[in-house]
């Protein structure tokens, strides 16, 4: 019995449709995605390029290190507030917070905070249904601490970007 099977029913005539098929729609997926978004640096300071390499001043980083600078950053009831753990303080001068959407730079977020008799103080609500990228300085830029608020989540602590052991990122 030598019976003629169809074509359709041959399993290795569906692997040499399918792939072809599911690599073409991939392809237009991927186009259309990258599309709808713009370009987003992942350093949001001004940065210096070189050929293919980007280079941001970590001057900020390592004074914050040096001065050994660690805060908790709560956000709560329409307040936003910084409530410094160690290091050396400025407690009289007002400090700016960054809250930095982790995708949409749209919705990124400024604050000035005002000292307060326990640390700094701004009428501010930080929306929680996502992460925020959070940065914490003096207003001149001269120090920097950084931490990430997860999503539905009240507090975090912030901390100098370089690390004591290699002195980087």
């Amino acid at each position: 019995m030598n019976e003629k099977t169809p074509f359709w029913r041959v399993p290795i005539v569906w692997l040499v449709i399918a792939l072809p098929a599911v690599a073409i729609v991939a392809g237009i997926a991927m186009v259309v995605i990258s599309s709808r978004g713009g370009s987003i640096d992942s350093v949001a300071d001004p940065v210096r390029r070189t050929a293919q390499v980007q280079v941001a001043d970590v001057g900020p980083d390592a004074e914050a290190r040096a001065r050994k600078l660690s805060a908790v950053l709560r956000s709560q009831d329409g307040v936003v507030e910084l409530l410094p753990v160690t290091g050396d303080f400025d407690r009289a001068q007002p400090l700016q917070v960054f809250a930095r959407h982790p995708t949409e730079a749209a919705r990124d977020v400024r604050l000035v905070l005002q000292p307060t008799a326990t640390g700094w103080r701004a009428k501010a609500a930080l929306d929680d249904g996502h992460d925020w990228n959070l940065e914490a300085g003096d207003q001149a830029r001269r120090w920097r601490i950084v931490g990430r608020l997860p999503r539905a989540q009240y507090a975090v602590r912030l901390a100098p970007a370089l690390t004591e052991a290699t002195g980087t990122r």
